[in-house]
């Protein structure tokens, strides 16, 4: 299997969160590349089974352009993207909180919950982006099994 951790980060926090993703990741097994939004050249997301979208809350709860652009780069919905980001509790309290991860997730359709971190991803933080990985490979392999007994198929 194959993933992508696609992720746009300022301050290194998304960077970091993108880390430990990536460590999780290797450590099921999974071939993983990065993909660093607003730097590398665009992606096809058709060669993956998985794609990590990261991103971090701009100004008053807005997505970053840098992202809106990946959106747009990719040109269609892949029903294989799990969102996550970082933010900070103390710039709008809670309603503007990682509101870029729930904006993405809505838009996606993800099946996966949004991954929120608050700042930086260190200690219990570590272990909450650890478990949801796990969740969201977890579950899709399930799909993936149940999908060869129907007889569809999960990637392309």
């Amino acid at each position: 299997m194959k993933a992508l951790i696609a992720y746009l980060s300022y301050s290194g926090n998304t960077d970091e969160a993108a880390d430990v993703i990536e460590c999780r990741l290797r450590q099921a097994g999974m071939a993983v590349e990065r993909h660093r939004i607003g730097v590398d050249a665009p992606i096809d997301a058709a060669r993956y089974d998985y794609i990590f979208l990261g991103t971090f809350t701009w100004e008053e709860g807005s997505t970053p352009e840098e992202v809106k652009d990946f959106v747009l780069e990719v040109g269609y919905k892949p029903d294989n993207i799990a969102v996550f980001g970082t933010g900070d509790t103390q710039f709008g309290g809670d309603d503007l909180y990682c509101l870029a991860v729930d904006k993405l997730k809505h838009f996606y359709h993800s099946k996966w919950p949004g991954l929120k971190v608050e700042q930086s991803p260190r200690g219990s933080q570590e272990r909450k982006i650890e478990n949801w990985v796990g969740g969201v490979i977890n579950s899709g392999t399930k799909a993936a099994r149940e999908s060869k007994n129907t007889g569809t198929a999960l990637s392309k």
